[in-house]
Protein backbone atom coordinates (compact mmCIF):
# COMPACT_ATOMS: atom_id res chain seq x y z
CA UNK A 1 0.00 0.00 0.00
CA UNK A 2 1.39 3.39 -1.01
CA UNK A 3 1.76 6.18 1.56
CA UNK A 4 -1.23 8.24 0.24
CA UNK A 5 -3.42 5.13 0.26
CA UNK A 6 -2.26 4.33 3.80
CA UNK A 7 -3.10 7.85 4.98
CA UNK A 8 -6.53 7.72 3.35
CA UNK A 9 -7.27 4.31 4.85
CA UNK A 10 -6.35 5.54 8.33
CA UNK A 11 -7.99 8.98 8.21
CA UNK A 12 -10.53 9.00 11.04
CA UNK A 13 -14.08 9.45 9.78
CA UNK A 14 -16.55 11.68 11.60
CA UNK A 15 -18.34 9.64 14.23
CA UNK A 16 -21.56 11.61 13.85
CA UNK A 17 -22.61 12.52 10.32
CA UNK A 18 -25.35 14.67 8.82
CA UNK A 19 -27.24 11.51 7.88
CA UNK A 20 -26.97 10.30 11.49
CA UNK A 21 -28.44 13.60 12.67
CA UNK A 22 -31.35 13.26 10.24
CA UNK A 23 -32.14 9.75 11.47
CA UNK A 24 -31.86 10.82 15.12
CA UNK A 25 -34.20 13.74 14.48
CA UNK A 26 -36.81 11.45 12.90
CA UNK A 27 -36.62 9.01 15.81
CA UNK A 28 -36.49 11.62 18.60
CA UNK A 29 -39.53 13.55 17.32
CA UNK A 30 -41.41 10.55 15.90
CA UNK A 31 -44.48 10.72 18.18
CA UNK A 32 -44.66 14.50 18.52
CA UNK A 33 -47.21 16.77 16.83
CA UNK A 34 -47.02 20.49 16.08
CA UNK A 35 -49.68 23.16 16.83
CA UNK A 36 -51.69 21.95 13.85
CA UNK A 37 -51.45 18.30 14.97
CA UNK A 38 -49.07 17.45 12.13
CA UNK A 39 -45.99 15.19 12.56
CA UNK A 40 -43.31 17.37 14.15
CA UNK A 41 -40.51 15.38 12.55
CA UNK A 42 -41.50 16.93 9.19
CA UNK A 43 -40.54 20.34 10.56
CA UNK A 44 -37.10 19.41 11.89
CA UNK A 45 -36.23 17.52 8.71
CA UNK A 46 -37.28 20.51 6.58
CA UNK A 47 -35.08 22.85 8.65
CA UNK A 48 -32.07 20.56 8.30
CA UNK A 49 -32.65 20.16 4.57
CA UNK A 50 -32.81 23.94 4.13
CA UNK A 51 -29.22 24.26 5.39
CA UNK A 52 -27.75 22.00 2.70
CA UNK A 53 -25.49 24.81 1.41
CA UNK A 54 -23.62 25.08 4.72
CA UNK A 55 -21.09 22.98 6.61
CA UNK A 56 -21.86 19.77 8.48
CA UNK A 57 -22.03 21.29 11.97
CA UNK A 58 -24.67 23.79 10.87
CA UNK A 59 -26.64 21.10 9.03
CA UNK A 60 -26.48 18.76 12.03
CA UNK A 61 -27.66 21.56 14.31
CA UNK A 62 -30.50 22.21 11.87
CA UNK A 63 -31.82 18.67 12.10
CA UNK A 64 -31.35 18.64 15.89
CA UNK A 65 -32.36 22.24 16.61
CA UNK A 66 -35.33 21.18 18.79
CA UNK A 67 -33.88 18.06 20.34
CA UNK A 68 -32.83 19.82 23.57
CA UNK A 69 -36.15 21.69 23.67
CA UNK A 70 -38.58 18.85 23.16
CA UNK A 71 -36.79 15.67 24.29
CA UNK A 72 -34.77 14.58 27.37
CA UNK A 73 -31.56 14.69 25.31
CA UNK A 74 -28.71 16.43 27.17
CA UNK A 75 -25.58 18.21 26.02
CA UNK A 76 -23.40 15.41 27.34
CA UNK A 77 -25.47 12.75 25.59
CA UNK A 78 -25.02 14.54 22.28
CA UNK A 79 -21.28 14.90 22.84
CA UNK A 80 -21.02 11.22 23.77
CA UNK A 81 -22.71 10.35 20.47
CA UNK A 82 -20.01 12.25 18.60
CA UNK A 83 -21.79 15.55 17.92
CA UNK A 84 -19.15 18.28 17.89
CA UNK A 85 -19.05 20.97 20.56
CA UNK A 86 -19.69 23.59 17.89
CA UNK A 87 -22.89 21.87 16.75
CA UNK A 88 -24.05 21.40 20.35
CA UNK A 89 -23.38 25.07 21.08
CA UNK A 90 -25.60 26.03 18.13
CA UNK A 91 -28.36 23.71 19.34
CA UNK A 92 -28.22 25.13 22.85
CA UNK A 93 -28.29 28.74 21.62
CA UNK A 94 -31.50 28.17 19.68
CA UNK A 95 -33.11 26.26 22.58
CA UNK A 96 -35.60 28.65 24.19
CA UNK A 97 -35.78 26.93 27.57
CA UNK A 98 -32.04 27.51 28.03
CA UNK A 99 -32.32 31.27 27.49
CA UNK A 100 -32.04 33.69 30.40
CA UNK A 101 -35.71 34.60 30.05
CA UNK A 102 -37.50 31.89 28.04
CA UNK A 103 -40.78 33.85 28.07
CA UNK A 104 -39.25 36.85 26.26
CA UNK A 105 -39.28 35.63 22.66
CA UNK A 106 -37.75 38.74 21.10
CA UNK A 107 -34.93 38.81 23.67
CA UNK A 108 -34.23 35.21 22.69
CA UNK A 109 -34.11 36.19 19.03
CA UNK A 110 -31.60 38.96 19.78
CA UNK A 111 -29.48 36.48 21.73
CA UNK A 112 -29.53 34.01 18.82
CA UNK A 113 -28.63 36.81 16.38
CA UNK A 114 -25.36 37.36 18.26
CA UNK A 115 -24.10 34.08 16.78
CA UNK A 116 -23.78 33.64 13.01
CA UNK A 117 -24.29 29.87 12.91
CA UNK A 118 -27.28 29.86 15.27
CA UNK A 119 -28.87 32.66 13.24
CA UNK A 120 -28.75 30.55 10.07
CA UNK A 121 -30.51 27.71 11.85
CA UNK A 122 -33.13 30.07 13.28
CA UNK A 123 -33.77 31.65 9.85
CA UNK A 124 -34.54 28.18 8.49
CA UNK A 125 -36.74 27.40 11.50
CA UNK A 126 -38.60 30.69 11.17
CA UNK A 127 -39.05 30.28 7.41
CA UNK A 128 -40.61 26.85 7.69
CA UNK A 129 -42.97 28.05 10.42
CA UNK A 130 -43.95 30.91 8.08
CA UNK A 131 -44.97 28.89 5.02
CA UNK A 132 -48.12 30.46 3.49
CA UNK A 133 -50.32 27.40 3.96
CA UNK A 134 -49.22 27.08 7.58
CA UNK A 135 -49.77 30.78 8.25
CA UNK A 136 -53.34 30.52 6.92
CA UNK A 137 -54.06 27.45 9.04
CA UNK A 138 -52.72 29.06 12.21
CA UNK A 139 -54.66 32.27 11.52
CA UNK A 140 -57.85 30.26 11.25
CA UNK A 141 -57.11 28.50 14.52
CA UNK A 142 -56.11 31.68 16.40
CA UNK A 143 -57.89 34.52 14.57
CA UNK A 144 -57.27 37.11 17.31
CA UNK A 145 -53.49 36.74 17.42
CA UNK A 146 -52.00 34.00 15.26
CA UNK A 147 -48.64 32.66 16.55
CA UNK A 148 -46.92 33.72 13.32
CA UNK A 149 -46.94 37.38 14.43
CA UNK A 150 -43.78 36.87 16.45
CA UNK A 151 -42.10 35.17 13.50
CA UNK A 152 -42.72 38.26 11.36
CA UNK A 153 -41.16 40.50 14.01
CA UNK A 154 -38.13 38.22 14.38
CA UNK A 155 -37.11 38.10 10.73
CA UNK A 156 -35.59 41.60 10.36
CA UNK A 157 -33.40 40.95 13.43
CA UNK A 158 -32.21 37.62 12.07
CA UNK A 159 -31.69 38.85 8.51
CA UNK A 160 -29.54 41.74 9.71
CA UNK A 161 -27.16 39.37 11.50
CA UNK A 162 -25.87 37.36 8.51
CA UNK A 163 -24.85 38.06 4.90
CA UNK A 164 -27.91 38.50 2.71
CA UNK A 165 -26.80 35.86 0.20
CA UNK A 166 -26.76 33.24 2.97
CA UNK A 167 -30.31 34.16 3.88
CA UNK A 168 -31.34 33.91 0.22
CA UNK A 169 -29.93 30.39 -0.04
CA UNK A 170 -31.99 29.23 2.92
CA UNK A 171 -35.23 30.89 1.85
CA UNK A 172 -34.90 29.58 -1.71
CA UNK A 173 -34.86 26.04 -0.34
CA UNK A 174 -37.51 26.20 2.35
CA UNK A 175 -39.82 29.18 1.76
CA UNK A 176 -39.29 31.09 -1.52
CA UNK A 177 -42.35 33.23 -0.74
CA UNK A 178 -40.23 35.13 1.81
CA UNK A 179 -37.71 36.29 -0.81
CA UNK A 180 -39.91 39.23 -1.82
CA UNK A 181 -40.21 40.28 1.82
CA UNK A 182 -36.42 40.10 2.15
CA UNK A 183 -36.01 42.39 -0.86
CA UNK A 184 -38.52 44.83 0.61
CA UNK A 185 -36.58 44.92 3.89
CA UNK A 186 -33.36 45.59 1.98
CA UNK A 187 -35.03 48.43 0.09
CA UNK A 188 -36.23 49.95 3.37
CA UNK A 189 -32.72 49.73 4.82
CA UNK A 190 -31.21 51.51 1.79
CA UNK A 191 -31.33 55.21 2.72
CA UNK A 192 -29.81 56.49 -0.54
CA UNK A 193 -31.82 59.44 -1.92
CA UNK A 194 -31.96 58.24 -5.51
CA UNK A 195 -34.44 60.95 -6.52
CA UNK A 196 -31.94 63.69 -5.70
CA UNK A 197 -28.76 61.77 -6.46
CA UNK A 198 -26.65 63.83 -8.87
CA UNK A 199 -24.39 62.46 -11.57
CA UNK A 200 -21.38 63.84 -9.67
CA UNK A 201 -22.43 62.10 -6.45
CA UNK A 202 -22.91 58.79 -8.25
CA UNK A 203 -19.55 59.14 -9.99
CA UNK A 204 -17.83 59.97 -6.72
CA UNK A 205 -19.35 56.92 -4.97
CA UNK A 206 -18.33 54.71 -7.88
CA UNK A 207 -14.77 56.07 -7.78
CA UNK A 208 -14.50 55.52 -4.03
CA UNK A 209 -15.71 51.92 -4.40
CA UNK A 210 -13.26 51.14 -7.23
CA UNK A 211 -9.88 49.80 -5.97
CA UNK A 212 -6.81 51.77 -7.05
CA UNK A 213 -4.50 50.20 -9.62
CA UNK A 214 -1.28 48.85 -8.16
CA UNK A 215 2.23 49.62 -9.44
CA UNK A 216 2.53 48.70 -13.10
CA UNK A 217 -1.22 48.04 -13.39
CA UNK A 218 -3.67 49.87 -15.61
CA UNK A 219 -6.83 51.26 -14.08
CA UNK A 220 -10.23 50.12 -15.37
CA UNK A 221 -10.85 53.55 -16.90
CA UNK A 222 -7.49 53.55 -18.73
CA UNK A 223 -7.91 50.02 -20.05
CA UNK A 224 -11.45 50.57 -21.32
CA UNK A 225 -11.51 51.20 -25.08
CA UNK A 226 -12.56 54.74 -26.08
CA UNK A 227 -15.90 54.99 -27.77
CA UNK A 228 -16.90 57.77 -30.15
Amino acid sequence: MSEPEFREAHTPQPSFTVETAKILAEVAHNRQKDKLKRPYRDHVIAVGDALADFDDDIRIAGYLHDIAEDTPMTRQALLDMGVTERAVDIIERVTKRLHENPDDYQAGIRYIAEDHDATLVKIADNAHNSLPERVRALAEKWPDKPPVTRYNEARPVLYAAVPVEETRKILARINPWLLDELDDLLDEADDTDYENLSYEDATEESTEARPEAGPGETSAAESEPHRA
